[in-house]
């Protein structure tokens, strides 16, 4: 890759807007250090909601019904975030952060209030759709106004609160909304939102000025078509991904429909966005090595996520027989070491650079991830909990640099659409991710109950979580075969993961630049960090 590729034309050799000069004024300083939190504060909305419903869903099916759809409380939310993000990516570029950021919480705070005021099932879920929607816009745009604020140097530490914050309330939802549930009533888990979200409203508009910046020739004009085509395949797409194998099965008309007109829609936005003017997704997000190879590691990434964030409570507490509190707190302490590896990645990628210490941090990953299916059966909670540790701390060295690494290759105009890439195919990843991991682990379950000759098991694969849950009505040796047949599907669901591992490192390895093309805080194309 040439040392100019990156630069994205004469826009981007501009000083990076939001990021105070050196020996800035203390006003200044302050003004950046309250932004800071504002975007901490909508991190953590963001975060929170995806996780907070999960232990109402029983007070909130039990008020409004809807039992047989109350999984779209989730995938709704989900499907609308990860379908805006490139479009809120290419209208943060176009139009700044700031209007962006600021209609993404006045969004996400009244969805929250139509939430609340739910009168059935079907309208929370198209509630939650609008939440996603402004969802979305938070978490692309304030990881992109984090790397406007800080220059290079700067950027592991907010990038690491960023996490923490993240982290911490991702683990600390499902506590809250019980706590909510069981306490008050489930319709405060939305109006909860609203004065976190005030402050951090009030934080950016007060705070928050992003320097003018040289009027274009022509006025900015929006690819809405782009924009409806992208959100239509990435909908479409997610839906099957989704919804396949759990209220279809994967080969029945509703799964293979929708994965064909995915297609027929993803054919349809390539040939919308070629012909654009300004489209969505420009043809450089991938033409450019640094971002594609990028966008891919992180799609691998989270493609194994899936593994320890869906299939280790399960193997916690089916396995291992934990309470949900202990089998929450085996996942947890991945995200104690994450946040803490993420901060001290500058001292090594400063030392050998992005790509090599994404290389090092996903082989630390790989090989934990290999150790998994070595546990012993039944085993002990300490062991899975000391993996998820390890876990934490390689992948906060792996996916940290990355992100840092791609936002410095571009200038302002084009942080936000790279940053919403990024994002984007992690999103899907895990999307694919819990498809495919779904299957392996559905696939060896049906194998091992159909291959048994250990009378009393459940009949289908619906009774196999009621069953465990009430082990006294199954004799001692149809419990043990029920807990091994689990053991072994989150075994081969981690060593689909460690797969997924090795299709990261090869991305890094073969498609990687060597050497990102990093971009001084003026646009020039700089020599350090060193790959």
């Amino acid at each position: 890759m040439g040392g100019t590729e990156g630069v994205g034309g004469t826009e981007s050799q501009e000083a990076v807007p939001g990021t105070p000069p050196t020996g800035t004024a203390p006003d200044a300083v302050r003004a950046r250090r309250r932004v800071a939190a504002a975007l901490m504060l909508g991190m953590g909305l963001a975060a929170l909601d995806g996780t907070i419903v999960a232990t109402a869903v029983p007070q909130i099916v039990g008020d409004l019904g809807g039992f047989a759809v109350f999984s779209w409380l989730f995938s709704g939310y989900l499907l609308a975030v990860t379908v805006t993000l490139p479009v809120y990516g290419k209208l943060s570029d176009t139009f700044g952060r700031k209007p962006v950021l600021v209609a993404g919480i006045i969004l996400f705070l009244v969805g929250s209030v139509l939430c609340a005021a739910a009168w059935n099932m079907a309208a929370l879920i198209a509630f939650r759709v609008v939440q996603g929607l402004g969802g979305g816009a938070l978490q692309g745009t304030v990881q992109t106004i984090a790397a406007d604020l800080y220059p290079l140097k700067e950027r592991p530490k907010i990038q690491a609160k960023l996490s923490t914050v993240w982290a911490t309330s991702a683990v600390a939802g499902p506590a809250v909304g019980g706590l909510l549930a069981a306490y008050a009533d489930w319709r405060w888990i939305f109006l909860i939102n609203l004065p976190v979200g005030a402050v951090a409203l009030w934080l950016v508009v007060r705070h928050l000025h992003e320097p003018a910046r040289p009027r274009p020739a022509t006025r900015p004009r929006v690819d809405w078509a782009g924009a409806l085509a992208v959100f239509a395949t990435g909908a479409l797409l997610l839906t099957a991904l989704v919804q396949g194998g759990v209220a279809w099965p994967w080969l029945s008309a509703p799964s293979l429909g929708l994965l064909g007109a995915s297609a027929a829609a993803a054919a349809l936005t390539v040939v919308i966005e070629r012909r654009a003017a300004d489209p969505v997704i420009p043809g450089w997000v991938w033409r450019r090595r640094t971002i594609a190879s990028v966008n891919l590691a992180l799609g691998a990434m989270g493609l194994l996520m899936v593994a320890p964030t869906v299939f280790l409570p399960t193997y916690a507490q089916s396995v291992l027989g934990l309470g949900p509190i202990a089998a929450g707190f085996v996942l947890s302490v991945m995200t104690l070491s994450w946040p803490v590896a993420a901060a001290l990645s500058d001292r090594v990628y400063n030392r050998i650079g992005f790509r090599r210490t994404a290389i090092t941090g996903m082989s630390g990953a790989l090989l934990v991830l290999l150790c998994f299916p070595l546990l012993p059966y039944p085993g002990a909670a300490w062991q899975p909990a000391l993996l998820m540790l390890l876990l934490g701390a390689t992948l906060g060295l792996f996916q940290l640099p990355l992100i840092i690494g791609v936002q410095s290759t571009v200038g302002w105009t084009e942080r936000g659409t790279t940053t919403a890439s990024v994002l984007f195919c992690r999103q899907v990843g895990q999307s694919l991710g819990a498809a495919l991991f779904g299957a392996v682990a559905n696939g060896v379950l049906a194998g091992r109950l159909t291959a048994a000759a250990v009378p009393g098991l459940p009949g289908d694969l619906d009774a196999v979580s009621h069953a465990l849950e009430a082990p006294a009505s199954l004799s001692a040796a149809a419990t043990d075969h029920l807990r091994r047949a689990v053991d072994t599907a989150v075994d081969h669901v981690f060593a689909g993961a460690a797969g997924a591992a090795v299709l990261a490192l090869l991305v890094l390895v073969l498609l990687a630049p060597r050497r990102f093309p990093v971009l001084d805080e003026h646009g020039d194309t700089s020599r350090t960090p060193k790959d």
